[in-house]
């Protein structure tokens, strides 16, 4: 059972009846939606990739506790336990934290009778990491649980942003324009290879990055393995695994992918079992692509429908890369602009959801872009373009302007706002063109 004395210290009941202290908790901007979700909701669902801090948030929001993860080759007494008895597993103070519940599906429908039974909102906080196989499972839940998507720390989480300007207060056109200090092209490259997972954040980038090194390995090895039952080859995973990594912020599609595989690693595989292998790391959480925006803004002009491809976070490209300090980053500009983007992108879409918009990218078939598209509650969207370097910010700009002009003139729905972040700018402000310029460094929610 957990025993929340205050909300920064958490104490763990192990067996034996011991207590291990396990430190403060580091708050998150998802806790917010959790508070919110557990008023509306019999239970949440807490869902993202394995290490991101599904458990610690799960802890911080619950007054008691269960673990239900399997070890290697084998299962917990607690997964015997919820196949045979599950009215036992739900016994405890509400809410109650059930982790890891995939591993008992049966649990999904009877929390939902439970809550039923109650009509009680906030009495469960499930957390999964891998997408469960729904036979079994009679009902959909809807009503009864609200899901919510965890992900990495952003670098307003981490204390990494100054948290000058909001995105949301800058989505409405609202901005003050300031200084916000020198940032070092090093220091981006350190929180990239380092990543967000909270586990990792004193951590040297050599030693995040060969902690990443392990993660992955153990995700190839154990994880996909078991998580359908189906066998898959380890060494073709690998090379995917980097071929996307090579392909990191991209909207290459599976057939490239294919192609990226056998040009540089000499290995070829079927393209079925390609997006057979793809849509088991997505249910591991390990993908977060950008949709396409499909909002119909322009009146002639089709706009592509592949995703850009990501990690759940950039620092997975630099483990699969070999990219293990930050002076190999720097020395190799190009990739250090895929992902950066790829760390912006990932802020952007912890932000946005905090005031419940949704993050896209644009590409059309005349070969306009926009690296991001943040589209509001209210249908107004804004464009959004990433470049690491201050030098990179007047073409980037132009592109923005050029673009919503020729939205204009095909009589579409134009962005309500034009944004340029950039890594090594050292001001918010907004340009005569009037496109703002903010420093990723400097937003917070």
């Amino acid at each position: 059972m957990t025993n929340i004395t205050d909300w920064g210290k958490i104490k763990i009941e192990v067996e034996g009846g011991e207590k291990m202290e396990i430190g403060k908790y580091k708050k998150r901007i998802a806790d917010e939606k959790i508070e919110h979700y557990l008023k509306l909701f019999g239970a949440v669902c807490i869902e993202g990739p394995k290490y991101c801090g599904k458990t610690w948030s799960g802890r911080y929001h619950s007054n008691s506790e269960i673990l239900l993860h399997k070890t290697t080759g084998g299962t917990s007494n607690n997964v015997e336990l919820a196949k045979i008895s599950p009215s036992l597993i739900l016994q405890g103070e509400k809410p109650r934290l059930i982790d890891e519940w995939q591993e008992a599906t049966n649990l999904w429908d009877e929390i939902r009778m439970d809550v039923d039974k109650t009509g009680e909102k906030g009495q469960y906080i499930l957390t999964g990491s891998s997408t469960p196989n729904r036979e079994g499972i009679a009902h959909s839940g809807a009503g009864r649980f609200g899901k919510i998507h965890l992900r990495t720390m952003s670098l307003w989480e981490t204390g990494e942003s100054s948290g000058d300007i909001s995105l949301q207060e800058l989505c409405q056109g609202k901005i003050q324009e300031k200084m916000t200090g020198e940032v070092s092209l090093k220091h981006l490259a350190e929180l990239i290879v380092r990543g967000g997972w909270p586990g990792n954040l004193g951590y040297s980038a050599k030693d995040a990055s060969d902690a990443i090194k392990e993660y992955i390995d153990l995700i190839i090895d154990d994880d996909l393995q078991r998580l359908d039952g189906i066998t898959r080859d380890k060494h073709k995973v690998r090379l995917l695994l980097k071929s996307l990594a090579r392909n990191e912020s991209t909207t290459v599609s599976n057939m490239t992918l294919k192609k990226d595989m056998n040009e540089v690693d000499h290995e070829d595989i079927d393209i079925d079992t390609l997006a057979s292998y793809l849509n088991a790391l997505n249910k591991l959480y390990l993908l977060d692509n950008d949709p396409p925006f499909a909002t119909n803004i322009r009146s002639s002009i089709r706009i592509k429908q592949a995703e850009k491809r990501h990690f759940a976070d950039p620092s997975i490209s630099c483990a699969l890369l070999g990219i293990s300090e930050e002076e190999r980053l720097i020395n190799d500009l190009e990739t250090f602009g895929f992902l950066f983007e790829a760390l912006v992108e990932r802020d952007l879409k912890i932000y946005a959801d905090n005031f419940r918009a949704k993050c896209y990218h644009y590409q059309d078939y005349q070969n306009k872009e926009i690296d991001c598209v943040i589209e509001l509650e209210n249908g107004e969207w804004c464009a959004f373009e990433i470049k690491l370097g201050a030098n990179k910010i007047e073409e980037a700009a132009q592109n923005l302007v050029n673009l919503k002009e020729n939205i204009e003139k095909e009589k579409g729905k134009a962005p309500s706002v034009l944004c340029v972040i950039c890594g090594l700018t050292n001001a918010v402000y907004q340009r005569p063109d009037g496109v703002y310029v903010v420093p990723l460094t400097a937003l917070k929610p």
